[in-house]
């Protein structure tokens, strides 16, 4: 497989579905809350929609083209998520094992003093206990202190070493009674790596990536030119993500340390929560054979499973009607989310300013990459581009 088109069928788009997504991105463009987009839409298995709009660099007036290749953030999650099932349908990775089986060396202690143990299937839920440094309220937090990394910063330790300061701080809550989204698929990353017995780029390349032919998603980006410009929004517009520079997603959390150039770095570790590149066409191939079943890379009821609410019920940070699968959010309850996707959509982002979601009952699968954050992620943008869709679709 080398090209979308071999995976999706070119298709005719409903009526009034171009002219209302191009309203929507237009109008994101004008305000000057993005700077640059990729939209993909796939319906039954047909390619109905596809748009490069705005700056890949604004600087530069380098145009946006549909071969841009951006940095993934957390969409690494449900490719990397994807690789650890693979483990698991080969018979290699026990989704209810401990997960000291294969990390002797990771065991993080619960608040006061005991052990705990860990499952696969709560590192790909995130209800592990684990937790993001990025959600901390201050530079002084438990995180901060032990010097975790994110995976998006600059910080020249090893996954092994990221992996014992992690294991050092108390876990958030016993495993299996609580969600929090979390750092748990960096820990997945070295799990893959020790049962694979490669480097986790090499692993995920050979059980991912390279069957499905995403030849431009990576740790490791080689051609800086294709690379989208990251921006941050701001008053009167965008202003360009600065080297080092930190940025809050959420009010009273002290935010994410990034490093662009950290894409660059052959050396950097393989964060597996967030620190891939590729383009929206890759990355529509892989939610496409998920949809369809899993095809040749894996067995319809580990789709299934990934697709299945893991929480017990808990609720989902600021996510109302939402749970979480192996991988991405579930949608729960439609009317509580004030959501036109239907019950069991799948949904996620990245915090460089990517949303996607996969709507089975509709046939139906959206990918929308921008240069911009945190707009591209949870902004108005988001919404709009999903009411959008759903409002130029006969809902079946």
């Amino acid at each position: 497989m080398t090209s979308l088109q071999f995976l999706l069928r070119q298709g005719v788009p409903p009526a009034h579905l171009s002219a209302r997504i191009q309203a929507v991105v237009q109008q994101a463009l004008d305000d000057r809350r993005l700077v640059g987009a990729v939209v993909l839409v796939a319906c039954d298995g047909e390619l109905i929609y596809q748009q490069a709009a705005g700056f890949a660099d604004r600087e530069i007036a380098r145009p946006m083209t549909l071969q841009a290749v951006f940095r993934l953030a957390s969409v690494s999650k449900p490719i990397v998520s994807t690789a650890a099932l693979v483990l698991v349908a080969q018979g290699r990775l026990d989704l209810d094992a401990g997960i000291e089986r294969w990390l002797p060396g990771f065991r993080p202690r619960l608040a006061d003093g005991r052990e705990a143990r860990i499952t696969t299937r709560q590192l790909l839920s995130h209800t592990a206990g684990l937790g993001y440094r990025f959600f901390e309220a201050d530079a002084d937090g438990l995180y901060a202190r032990a010097g975790v990394s994110d995976g998006m910063d600059a910080s020249g330790i090893s996954l092994a070493e990221n992996l014992r300061r992690l294991a050092s701080v108390p876990l958030l809550y016993e495993p299996g009674t609580a969600w929090g989204y979390s750092l748990a698929t960096d820990v997945l990353g070295a799990l893959i790596e020790r049962i694979h017995g490669t480097p986790l780029d090499e692993a995920v390349r050979q059980l991912v990536t390279g069957p499905l032919g995403m030849a431009d998603t990576c740790f490791v980006v080689r051609d800086a030119r294709r690379v989208a410009a990251a921006y941050v929004n701001d008053v009167p517009q965008p202003h360009r993500l600065a080297e080092g520079e930190t940025v809050s997603a959420f009010e009273g959390a002290v935010g994410i340390a990034y490093s662009p150039a950290r894409i660059f770095d052959a050396q950097a570790f393989p964060s597996g929560g967030a620190g891939m590149a590729g383009t929206a066409g890759d990355f529509l191939r892989l939610l496409e054979i998920l949809r369809q079943g899993g095809g040749t890379l894996l067995p319809g009821e580990f789709v299934e499973e990934m697709g299945r609410d893991q929480t017990g019920g808990f609720e989902l940070d600021a996510a109302p009607g939402f749970g979480f699968g192996l991988g991405f959010s579930v949608l729960r309850d439609p009317l509580l989310a004030a959501s036109p996707e239907s019950a069991g959509t799948w949904r996620w982002g990245g915090a460089y300013g990517h949303s996607w979601f996969v709507d089975r009952a509709q046939g139906l699968s959206v990918v929308a990459f921008t240069n911009t954050l945190y707009e591209g992620m949870s902004g108005r943008f988001v919404t709009d581009l999903r009411d959008a869709v759903y409002g130029a679709l006969e809902v079946r």
